[in-house]
């Protein structure tokens, strides 16, 4: 009998046979409750991780608040549509979806991680606005100081780093407002945490992790009032802030610095930040490319 009630209590909790086997890593299986999906900026810095510990390539997320985040497009959620700015619900909703589509296409395709094609990304935006887009191809043709391909797209080297697995943690919120009229404005302010390693570990099991914070304004506008292409986004705002990286290299990637590295960049001059803290807007915030700062946690 006590033989078979042991039994019974392994089926049900594995873990009582689990954690007791040399190596099991306890702290790695008891992941967070996932947290709601955000719908407006929290009050404050998320607090301190319960199960703090270091990141490994099978747990990558171990010591970040980013561990109880959803993960890859299904973390961007659309608000529920209605007609604004003279334009109907189905249109409203289509700003949305394309705006969804645009964050995913620059900031989770693979391929574009890996310095690819951004095609997928540029092809959403409106070619009426005559500067946008060339601007753009330019800085991902050609990276420079003054044409930073990181202002839309997130990369890095794939001649350097990888992905540690699948995961990208997204955390953050979208929503809309009437522009003037025959226009629909749609804000969008997310988190990106990307945990990477060296391409050739060579035994190092380290993983960095890089926090990128995006804002910017999508607007979709009526053609019958306004010089644009039907179903395609203008982007009107932009704002991007990187956390956790080399400060001072204008090549066209994000290099993260690994723990137990020293920055090999230019000196970090600006002040200790949390990337976790999503109380406020960028808005206002000195530019992160140019003067970096400290971080307070990956």
């Amino acid at each position: 009998v006590v033989a078979a009630v042991a039994l019974v209590a392994v089926a049900v909790r594995p873990s009582l046979l689990t954690d007791r086997l040399p190596g099991h890593d306890a702290a790695a299986d008891s992941a967070p409750s996932a947290l709601p999906a955000e719908t407006a900026l929290p009050t404050g810095a998320p607090g301190a991780v319960d199960q703090a510990g270091t990141p490994t390539r099978a747990h990558p997320f171990l010591g970040s608040p980013a561990r109880s985040w959803a993960g890859g497009a299904d973390a961007i959620v659309l608000p529920t549509a209605k007609a604004a700015g003279g334009l109907s619900e189905d249109e409203v909703a289509l700003a949305l979806r394309r705006t969804k589509e645009f964050l995913v296409a620059s900031n989770l395709d693979p391929k574009v991680l890996r310095g690819g094609s951004a095609d997928g990304a540029l092809a959403l935006l409106d070619p009426q606005q005559p500067d946008l887009l060339p601007e753009i191809r330019r800085a991902l043709r050609s990276p420079a100081r003054t044409h930073d391909p990181l202002n839309y797209v997130t990369r890095f080297d794939p001649q350097q780093v990888v992905l540690a697995g699948d995961t990208v943690k997204v955390r953050g919120h979208l929503t809309f407002d009437a522009g003037k009229g025959g226009q629909v404005r749609v804000h969008a302010d997310y988190s990106f945490v990307y945990p990477l390693v060296h391409r050739e570990a060579d035994g190092d099991s380290r993983v960095a992790r890089t926090i990128v914070r995006r804002e910017l304004t999508m607007t979709l506008n009526d053609p019958a009032k306004w010089i644009a292409t039907e179903g395609k986004l203008s982007l009107t705002e932009n704002d991007a802030h990187f956390y956790n990286f080399e400060c001072g290299v204008y090549d066209g990637y994000i290099h993260p610095v690994f723990p137990g590295d020293t920055p090999t960049g230019a000196p970090a001059t600006g002040p200790e930040t949390d990337p976790y803290d999503r109380s406020a807007t960028l808005e206002g915030e000195a530019d992160a490319r140019e003067g970096c700062g400290t971080v307070t946690r990956t």
